[in-house]
């Protein structure tokens, strides 16, 4: 009988330790199922929404977001995308607002974030940075305040100017006080970028990629009344969407073939679709801006307008493949009426100009017709006025004929069938 080797020993063990450790952290792994609750896109605020740099300098910044679904533990995404140079935040809190529309927290909820184990983050020009995750229970359509202490001021500044919700600006470190009083207000977001939380198996989220009219202007400052708020309460309300989250990625002015006041939609499609956590289906929303954009002042030649529905449907393309190459759903959402808004103009007598509304129903039977998207929600025959279909229902129309109403957007959040995301 040959007696094993002290050598043999350790060896024996070490493998048994493999065969057993290797199954349960690939386990624990496998029970990870990180899914965004709430997000929004980035860009270079403007001048008008720009913060001046004393705002930032040695300042504390709080913020609340409203999120779709809960879970017992988060992470949120801090981004520096447009930024030139490194941003250092010296702290980062979380905690449960009072109230929407102020300042103040529950100081029992306060929690700190850490970044790989550090309390403060530096985050490299173009990047954006993740939180360590946190065990911190967030119920399903819940507020989240966010605050964080800056040193020195991003240059230039990575934000959100879409907010619909107030930011509050302090000078001095108090991201923990309980109510910022005296505090500077604005309604823009700055370098939050999302909140992802640990959610049941088969949990996932549903990315509204749209302009002004997904981002919700002439919606409620901190009422949370956009098409993208309704669509998460009807999820939370029915039990088989419960699990559903939304993700609204709406900058308002956006485009889908040029800049406009922030990066064009292909150009922001892996930051703001295929990086979420969790996404399953991205719903497109977009190109009105495009339509009123060519022949805004005066109206532009047949093949001009010809070019411009051909490679608004080129870009519509491009969107479907580079989602469907990363297992995504694509539906289409067809393009508001926007009769009698500043994107109209009479023409000449031998033309009507954009009034005639023909580009834009060109472009809705493209996305209206089989074999393009997965599904279509067609918001423009909702929308629509049935008396004059190039112009939007009364109802549902802000009064500038180009973005709903608080009401408006209720029914467009109504319009979305739950069988679509339950296939």
């Amino acid at each position: 009988m040959i007696k094993p080797t002290r050598k043999r020993i350790y060896g024996i063990l070490f493998t048994a330790l493999v065969v057993v450790t290797f199954p349960v952290s690939l386990v624990a792994a496998q029970q990870d199922n990180w899914v965004g609750s709430w997000a929004t896109s980035e860009q270079v605020p403007e001048p008008q929404n720009s913060l001046a740099p004393s705002d930032l300098t040695d300042s504390t910044v709080r913020q609340i977001v409203h999120l779709s679904i809960g879970g017992k533990t988060l992470r949120v995404h801090l981004s520096n995308a447009f930024g030139t140079s490194a941003l250092r935040l010296t702290s980062v809190h979380i905690a449960r607002p009072v109230s929407p529309a102020g300042s103040a927290i529950d100081a029992a909820s306060d929690k700190g974030l850490l970044f790989g184990g550090s309390p403060d983050v530096i985050i490299p020009p173009g990047a954006q940075y993740v939180s360590d995750p946190i065990d911190y229970s967030v119920a399903p359509l819940s507020d989240l305040a966010i605050t964080f202490h800056v040193a020195v001021p991003p240059s230039p500044e990575t934000g959100h100017p879409g907010s619909r919700a107030t930011t509050y600006i302090l000078p001095g470190d108090v991201v923990s006080q309980t109510e910022l009083t005296g505090a500077k207000t604005v309604e823009h977001w700055y370098v939050i970028a999302g909140i992802d939380v640990s959610a049941p198996a088969g949990a996932f989220s549903v990315v509204a990629l749209g302009d002004s009219i997904t981002d919700g202007h002439a919606t409620t400052t901190n009422g949370n009344d956009r098409w993208t708020d309704v669509l998460a309460r009807r999820f939370q309300a029915n039990p088989s969407t419960r699990n559903v989250a939304v993700l609204n990625h709406g900058i308002g002015g956006n485009h889908l073939l040029t800049d406009g006041l922030g990066p064009n939609v292909l150009a922001r499609f892996d930051r703001d679709v295929l990086a979420q956590a969790g996404v399953r289906y991205v719903i497109v929303l977009e190109g009105v801006n495009d339509l009123g954009g060519l022949a805004r002042v005066a109206d532009e030649s047949d093949p001009r307008h010809a070019l411009l529905v051909h490679r608004m449907i080129g870009s519509f393309e491009q969107i479907i493949a580079r989602a469907h190459a990363a297992n995504i759903k694509v539906i289409g959402a067809t393009i508001l009426p926007d009769g009698g808004s500043q994107y109209n103009h009479p023409g000449t007598s031998d033309r009507p100009g954009t009034a005639d509304d023909s580009d834009r129903q060109q472009v809705n039977q493209w996305i209206r017709a089989t074999g393009h998207f997965d599904a279509v929600v067609d918001l423009d025959k909702v929308m629509a006025d049935p008396q004059d279909p190039t112009h939007m229902l009364a109802a549902y129309d802000s009064g500038d004929h180009l973005h709903p109403s608080p009401a408006g957007y209720k029914v467009m959040g109504e319009a979305f069938p739950f069988s679509l995301f339950t296939k």
